[in-house]
């Protein structure tokens, strides 16, 4: 059976790998953490901000609210708290065809 590394998940990600995620700058996470109540990174004790994974998929359905669906920021909000649950699910199902897609495309450029 071939060796197979394990994806190395880690516990707290810096501004700047989450910026660079995203694709945008740091003053926009800083104005979605203050937005956003379900964004609460960690601040180590020179005050740089640590995101955890579950704040990068916090950030994620902020971004596809935003960006993708064209939400307001205040509907934006309105909708996380009354619908979280659908919203995570839904998350949920995008990153699977995301990665569903990523792999019939690696798979058809080998064929």
């Amino acid at each position: 059976m071939p060796y197979k590394e394990r994806e190395i998940n880690k516990m707290y990600y810096t501004m700047g790998e989450v910026t660079e995620m995203f694709g945008v700058n740091a003053s926009q996470i800083r104005f979605y953490e203050k937005e956003f109540d379900i964004l609460q990174p960690k601040k180590n004790k020179k005050g740089n901000r640590l995101f955890t994974p579950e704040d990068v998929e916090n950030l994620k359905m902020i971004f596809h609210l935003v960006d993708d669906k064209g939400f307001t920021l205040k509907g934006a909000k309105d909708h996380l708290k009354n619908n979280s649950g659908d919203v995570k699910e839904n998350q949920k199902i995008i990153a699977s065809l995301e990665r569903l897609k990523d792999f019939l495309l690696k798979l058809n450029e080998e064929i």
